[in-house]
């Protein structure tokens, strides 16, 4: 979670470190920073030496991550969907399915945190969109409007079936992976039902 040209020492490192599993356990706000500083080993005033604030902490967490972690990783995964060529509609949402899902099994406590906290912080709204929103948007508008073309889906406007397609699959995969993961998922049917609904309401019939 570290890069090295944040230049932390290792009590910043154990600060972040115990924040970041705290953020993502309790939230946010019921994490205080007494609690963060004795999951670290370190005094309180140790973090107010070095972070303003919780909220200071809590956008150096997220932040750096936002910006080289987080923003460039889903642009290059997700890439490797984006620039493929499918046959169908539905071949595109399983293989956007199961690229989602294998980047949020990998970074869970720090997208817990940005579920969780990107409501209610300007600041971490304002990263997301213009590291990851903008490039992926553009790309997703050009698939629907390319099976639209190809009478597979409705004419419709192609921002509002990527907002219902979006808001569904990651309901679907951060309800299994994030929120519910001691629930035992079919994780197949599961996939190929939501791929059915999300077919048959978008389907140009």
């Amino acid at each position: 979670m570290f890069t090295e040209d944040q230049n932390l020492t290792e009590k910043q490192k154990g600060i972040l470190a115990a924040a970041t599993e705290l953020f993502a356990e309790k939230g946010y706000a019921a994490t205080s920073t007494s609690e963060i500083a004795r999951k670290a080993g370190v005094a309180e005033g140790t973090i107010f030496r070095h972070y303003k604030s919780k909220k200071d902490l809590l956008l150096t967490i997220v932040s750096p991550t936002m910006i080289k972690v987080i923003g460039p990783t889903v642009k290059k995964d997700i890439n490797k969907v984006l620039d493929k060529e499918y046959s169908t509609f539905q071949d595109f949402i399983r293989a956007m399915i199961a690229n989602r899902i294998d980047f949020v099994k990998n970074n869970i406590p720090l997208i817990r945190i940005v579920i969780q906290e990107l409501p209610f912080h300007d600041e971490l709204k304002k990263q997301a969109i213009e590291h990851i929103g903008k490039d992926v948007f553009e790309k997703l508008r050009a698939i629907v409007q390319y099976f639209q073309a190809k009478g597979q889906i409705i004419e419709m406007h192609p921002d509002t079936i990527i907002r219902v397609v979006a808001s569904s699959v990651l309901s679907y995969i951060f309800t299994s992976y994030v929120i519910f993961p001691e629930n035992e998922w079919n994780e197949e049917e599961e996939i190929e039902r939501l791929i059915e609904v999300l077919s048959n309401g978008v389907a140009k019939r």
